[in-house]
């Protein structure tokens, strides 16, 4: 009978007969310290544990192994043998069709999470702060390896983009607490041990060395398996995954935190292939072999690509408060609707806001000479308060926005510059523009509705604009995915446009 022997960072698993056998290296990394017996033991009991959440019938003890003297020398974590060809990760590999699969997979985790225990030790570990730590932590490491795979600009953007996330989500990462979003998952979500059987999934090898880093947001939880599938090349499996672990434990997160989340998980991988990576370089030192020199090779290029996979969902996830302004039918108001519904972004129209505000149905017109009735200086003041109110609060809470207004008076924008600052999010400003004869036509053929301004209104509110020296100029005179194609360029001026975005589950009515 053959014996095969895998081997990770912490572990040998010698896989023999129908059963696994795992041992413990006696390593220290800072984040885990296997180095003593008693420490192993330990983490081979909490191991079975453990695991037992998610698959009771595969984890069957600990066994101890004893040296030629009887005496105890080393203890194992004895498992059922799980079949290698339906693994996830290998069915993903091969193309397999695996959504149903993966469905209960997501209902398992979710349940997972509904049963755990809540309170304050495992509250703390979901804060803003807690995983700021995690964060700083990490890259504190990956800079202290004698020698670093990434490149420095790439750790230096990744961790500009993180940090500047956490710092505007205060209320966010709050309001996950309050709804007790915050368990005790599985820590090491990782395809590799997912097992897709006839009666159901077997979910393995959670993480036992540190309770701290399994006390975690039920989202992260989930995230990291997401991340493992874009990693293998499934991008569409990995969206569809957190869709329906959302759907599952009813998750109204928004879609920049899946984004956060994902983003930390690979950085967590690349961490690990880092220090793969020093660990095989160490072990080539004197005795540089083909297959030692393969694999340090192989992590420095893991830990690249993860760091990049990181840096992708972090550009993604940046939250933005996006200015749409202009006179009136310039397009500013199709501009917005067209980039809000591109971007996934909560639209926030002044029109709407204005006769909302006033008590007014929002189709109702309220037409009025420039600058009277609820046009006026103390109701559009009232507006723009509103708006800007409005703003922040969803900013802080991961909801990027749109705000469509005409934005011609200079101090609105400096307001808005403020908020987008105290939200750490990413400020864009657009200015709609479009010939006179096009105005004039859109005016003459536009119904009754949110807007009620008229051509002479329109003239002198064109007079009247503050010039805008810090806004993209956005020609609406073209075809609308012309200018949209503009203004996704202005939005994205810093990098190309994320190629996948997460949207939230579509829930029909009943």
């Amino acid at each position: 009978m053959s014996i095969v022997v895998k081997e990770t960072h912490t572990a040998v698993v010698v896989l023999f007969g129908g059963h696994a056998y795992k041992l413990k290296k006696p390593v220290d990394f800072g984040f885990l310290d296997f180095t003593t017996l008693r420490a192993r033991l330990a983490a081979c009991r909490r191991e079975v544990e453990l695991n037992r959440r998610l698959a009771p019938d595969v984890y069957e003890g600990v066994a101890d192994v004893l040296g030629p003297d009887g005496q105890v020398c080393e203890h194992l974590v004895v498992m059922r043998r799980m079949p290698g060809e339906r693994r996830l990760a290998t069915l993903v590999r091969a193309g397999a069709p695996v959504d149903e699969q993966l469905r209960a997979v997501a209902r398992a985790v979710a349940g997972l999470h509904a049963s755990s225990p809540h309170g304050p030790g495992i509250d703390r570990e979901g804060g803003v702060e807690a995983l700021r730590g995690r964060w700083t932590d990490g890259f504190d490491q990956v800079r202290g390896l004698p020698s670093m795979p990434i490149e420095r600009p790439v750790l230096e953007e990744i961790e500009r983009l993180a940090l500047r996330f956490l710092d505007g989500r205060a209320p966010l990462f709050e309001a996950r607490r309050a709804a007790r979003r915050i368990v005790d998952g599985h820590g090491d979500l990782q395809a590799e041990d997912v097992f897709c059987l006839d009666d159901g999934p077997r979910i393995l090898d959670c993480l036992e060395f540190d309770d701290r880093l399994r006390f975690l947001d039920g989202l992260d939880d989930a995230a990291f398996l997401a991340m493992d599938l874009e990693r293998l090349g499934a991008p569409l499996l990995a969206e569809r995954f957190l869709s329906w672990y959302v759907e599952f434990s009813g998750d109204p997160a928004p879609p920049a935190l899946w984004h956060h989340y994902v983003a930390y998980r690979a950085f967590v991988r690349a961490k690990v292939a880092c220090l793969r990576h020093w660990q095989d370089r160490s072990d080539t030192t004197g005795s540089d072999t083909t297959a030692e020199a393969r694999a340090q090779a192989e992590a420095g290029t893991e830990a690249r690509r993860l760091a990049e996979l990181a840096l992708r969902h972090l550009r993604a996830g940046a939250v933005s408060l996006i200015l749409v302004g202009g006179a009136p039918a310039t397009g500013k108001s199709t501009i917005g609707g067209a980039l809000a519904d591109r971007l996934g972004h909560t639209l926030l129209r002044s029109d709407r806001v204005r006769k909302e505000l006033a008590g007014l149905d929002p189709l109702r017109p309220a037409a009025a000479p420039y600058r009277q009735g609820i046009y006026d200086a103390a109701h559009t003041e009232q507006v723009y308060a509103e708006l800007l109110s409005r703003a922040e609060k969803l900013l802080g809470s991961g909801e990027s926005v749109v705000l469509d207004a005409t934005w011609g008076d200079r101090r609105h924008r400096d307001a808005a510059e403020q908020v987008a600052l105290r939200a750490a999010a990413d400020l864009v400003q657009l200015r709609c523009t479009a010939t006179p004869r096009i105005i004039d036509r859109r005016l003459a053929a536009r119904r009754p509705g949110l807007s009620d301004a008229d051509p002479a209104v329109s003239r002198l509110m064109t007079a009247d604009l503050d010039a805008w020296p810090d806004a993209v100029e956005i020609d609406t005179g073209t075809a609308l995915q012309d200018s949209l194609e503009q203004a996704l360029r202005a939005v994205h001026r810093a990098g190309p446009e994320p190629s996948r975005r997460f949207r939230r589950p579509r829930i029909e009515p009943g």
